[in-house]
């Protein structure tokens, strides 16, 4: 099973579009946010753009100092998105976001590149920068979730009741992927591998891998993100 995978004709990929655009017409007709959702629909087709020449030459240079640049960025850019519920974006909430994703998203990308993976060399780009991807991006959502139930609960409840809430809120998404794959879904991942024509069983056991690895760097950075809230003094009392 080794066949490449099938390359997309650009015209072929433009049909992918069609379902997009049904829905933004309905966001249209129903007056719900049709421009923010072309904005969004744009915005992506344009970064994914970018990204494949910014990758191609990631790829191409091989140096671990670039390799270890680009990771910083992923991590500034995912600390900034990750506060973007809150009506107050401070310098102190973005520093805890930060110390939170790098917290459970570094330390998860090193046990699985180094421990589990033992890539050779230990900063391949082609390998450590879509893991680091994802990786930071769930540990970014989990924040997100996070801050948002916290500080919905907190003028009501005990720290201790809003910080609960808010880690099972977080964890909401990852926990329904985990109850859902190979049952309901297949993910990117695997899904990717196998049309590129590796054994299931293989793909099978990658994707263990990046469904453990997503769990753990999102409840870790989450429960450190709401430990952290509590020491700026944020409790009830």
């Amino acid at each position: 099973m080794s066949n490449p995978i099938q390359e997309i004709p650009l015209e072929r990929l433009t049909l992918t579009f069609l379902p997009v655009l049904v829905v933004v017409a309905i966001l249209y007709r129903w007056s719900c946010g049709a421009p923010t959702a072309g904005y969004a629909v744009g915005r992506m087709l344009i970064q994914l753009l970018l990204i494949g020449y910014v990758l191609a030459f990631i790829f191409g240079t091989g140096h671990s100092v670039v390799v270890l640049a680009v990771l910083f960025v992923m991590l500034a850019i995912a600390s900034w998105i990750a506060l973007r519920p809150l009506r107050e974006r401070s310098g102190s909430q973005y520093l805890k976001a930060l110390r939170s994703i790098a917290l459970g998203g570094v330390l998860t990308l090193v046990l699985v590149t180094q421990g589990v993976l033992d890539l050779q060399p230990w900063f391949d780009p082609r390998k450590v920068i879509p893991l680091a991807g994802m990786i930071f991006a769930n540990s970014m959502t989990a924040i997100s979730l996070a801050a948002d139930r916290f500080y919905a609960e907190v003028p009501t409840a005990t720290y201790a009741v809003a910080r609960n809430a808010a880690l099972r809120a977080a964890l909401i998404p990852i926990t329904n992927s985990l109850f859902a794959v190979g049952l309901v879904s297949l993910p990117g991942m695997m899904t990717g591998q196998i049309l590129s024509g590796v054994d299931p069983l293989v793909a099978a056991n990658y994707q263990i891998m990046v469904m453990c690895m997503l769990y753990g760097s999102s409840g870790i950075s989450a429960a450190y993100y709401l430990t952290l809230l509590k020491d700026e003094g944020l409790q009830k009392v």
